[in-house]
């Protein structure tokens, strides 16, 4: 309860110092590609949304997010529609916890993330591949059940059994979480090293860094 409460009064903080003063974004120069962020449940009914960060089950303790929605570039979009159509003869879906993210949610992760787990979020200062619109936070659903395949470690869980080649829990997780990687680095992304459900889009590079809410993509 004290950890929760902590957590709490230190996002609050962080939302008032967003909303009190001008928040920068990294000064990139060069040419980029437009931005053309896609909505996820619109482009493929059958990816499941998770997103946990429009709830309290995440590692900060409450919501982030105001809306349940997920977005890719155009490119990075129809990359997992096709990985997701892939995975269904093998009797598997794609869980989707989260893509296109605002550059202000990512200062908040940074600034309430413990020194030693830095690694696991992405430094404001450099922005993330989330706030381009080319990641994505993924997992496996069983097209029977609907239930969400097992892994090694659980989602944005900080530990070693988060890492990408993380050699404890059952073969069979082990066998899970190989599966999704292989699919997803078939098909234009590639898994963090640190975090087995993150991947990148191989073009992440030709987008800019976003601030864009939610509620004002179209």
């Amino acid at each position: 309860m004290k950890k929760r409460l902590f957590h709490f009064l230190i996002i609050s903080i962080c939302f008032l110092i967003l909303n009190s003063c001008a928040t920068k974004l990294p000064i990139e120069k060069g040419d980029f590609k437009e931005t053309n962020l896609v909505e996820l449940a619109k482009l493929d009914s059958t990816i499941i949304l998770d997103i946990k960060y429009a709830t309290s089950n995440n590692f900060v303790g409450q919501p982030v997010y105001k809306e349940a929605r997920a977005f890719l570039q155009k490119d990075a979009a129809e990359s997992l529609k096709r990985i997701n159509a892939s995975l269904k003869p093998l009797g598997y879906g794609i869980i989707v916890f989260d893509g296109y993210r605002p550059w202000d949610v990512t200062k908040i992760f940074y600034d309430v993330t413990s020194k030693e787990n830095k690694k696991f979020v992405a430094d404001p200062k450099e922005g993330s591949r989330h706030n381009r619109g080319c990641a994505v936070d993924v997992t496996l659903y069983d097209l029977k059940t609907k239930k969400e395949i097992q892994m090694p470690g659980a989602y944005d869980e900080m530990t070693e059994r988060s890492y990408f080649d993380y050699s404890g829990g059952t073969e069979e997780q082990r066998k899970m979480r190989d599966l999704l990687i292989e699919k997803m680095q078939a098909d234009g992304f590639t898994v963090y090293k640190y975090e087995w459900w993150h991947f990148d889009f191989k073009d992440w590079q030709k987008y800019r860094i976003t601030n864009v809410p939610f509620s004002e993509i179209k």
